[in-house]
């Protein structure tokens, strides 16, 4: 549970602001289907986040307990300042795929938006970190699911309120205090 948990919130807070939530408003102002949209980031998220997920897990077999520790913790606090820095859309990535219909373009968009994205980072953590890789992928695509699903609804409204610096400064805030411990050994053991 704390696989799933933990995935689902750093996801979740580490979204916010992320070129894939300006991104589902972005789809979202254009297509105003919600519906399809959803169902695209999910797909999408499911398929990225399981590919992310698997090469996490053989991450943490191919490493022993002590290097997995040290990469793992480290790529936590590389996370924590990777936060810090804003994300922008490009205008390329938000036309891409129209010809696909709505659910298509969304899948398509978003699959190519998460390669090689923090939460796709995040996601490979994660998997490396907890040997649940099925709860980790449920709880990161869980996260981008709370995280895009009101932009898809509400877009703009919700930018408007809602301070982007200081949701990136809690989540790599959180990203800090899970590589520490994971370089303390804290927690759960390797």
């Amino acid at each position: 549970m704390e696989a799933f948990l933990v995935s689902t919130g750093v996801v979740a807070l580490g979204e916010m602001g992320d070129k894939t939530q300006l991104l589902a408003m972005v789809l979202a102002a254009t297509f105003r289907r919600p519906l399809p949209i959803l169902l695209g980031i999910f797909v999408a998220t499911v398929l990225n986040h399981a590919a992310a997920g698997l090469l996490g897990g053989w991450v943490a077999q191919a490493l022993g307990p002590d290097a997995l520790r040290w990469v793992v913790g480290l790529s936590f606090i590389a996370m924590a300042g990777w936060m810090l820095i804003p994300d922008k859309l490009d205008d390329d990535e938000a036309q891409r795929g129209r010809r696909f219909g709505v659910f298509g373009t969304t899948v398509i968009a978003f699959f190519l938006a998460e390669m090689g994205d923090k939460t796709q980072i995040a996601t490979v953590a994660l998997a490396a970190r907890y040997t649940e890789v099925v709860q980790v992928v449920l709880g990161t695509t869980l996260g981008m699911m709370l995280a895009n699903a009101p932009a898809v609804f509400l877009g703009d409204r919700i930018a408007k309120r809602v301070s982007m610096p200081l949701v990136h400064g809690i989540a790599a805030a959180i990203f800090a205090v899970l590589g520490v411990l994971t370089l303390l050994n804290v927690g759960q053991v390797f």
